[in-house]
């Protein structure tokens, strides 16, 4: 289940027809459809947060978030590489769903953010988890342009 500020309770379908809603009734703005996965260890689980984002460039955004959790992980490499595989999937389902329906590829951008950066201790993962994204047919940000990650899924790890 998703959740949203703006919208409540959906399910995956729900917000992919809400993402359909606002490229069709504005077919002259351009979207950006952020997929971003941030996580947190809690405990003894680590809490995974997946974010998408709907950004109408220069007119706001709106985004959902759906929470995951998995036993404790304390290897970095392990939790990035999932945060990863977690975005690139629903990047998958969404991207999938916009192709088989009426909405044009150019009505809209999908980028995959990434919780990794030059500075810090994912610096070495950068390589390899874009890597991975841009194998799976997506574009991908990172720090300190990946707010879908290290912004909106974060502010949801807690």
């Amino acid at each position: 289940m998703y959740r949203s500020p703006s919208r409540g309770s959906l399910n995956l379908t729900e917000v992919y027809w809400d993402i359909v809603d606002c490229i069709v009734n504005n077919p002259k703005d351009k979207f950006n459809l952020i997929i971003g996965t941030d996580s947190q260890n809690i405990q003894d689980r680590c809490c995974f947060v997946t974010a998408i984002i709907v950004h109408k460039e220069g007119k706001g955004a709106r985004y959902f978030f759906t929470k995951k959790y998995e036993d404790n992980i304390t290897s970095l490499r392990h939790k990035i590489f999932f945060e990863t595989s977690l975005s690139v999937e629903i990047a998958g389902e969404i991207f999938k769903k916009l192709k088989d329906s009426s909405i044009k590829e150019e009505n809209f951008n999908l980028e995959i953010h990434l919780d990794v950066g030059e500075s810090g201790d994912t610096k070495d993962l950068i390589r390899e988890v874009v890597g991975m994204v841009i194998g799976s047919g997506f574009s991908p940000k990172i720090k300190p342009n990946s707010f879908g990650a290290s912004k909106v899924a974060d502010k949801y790890t807690k």
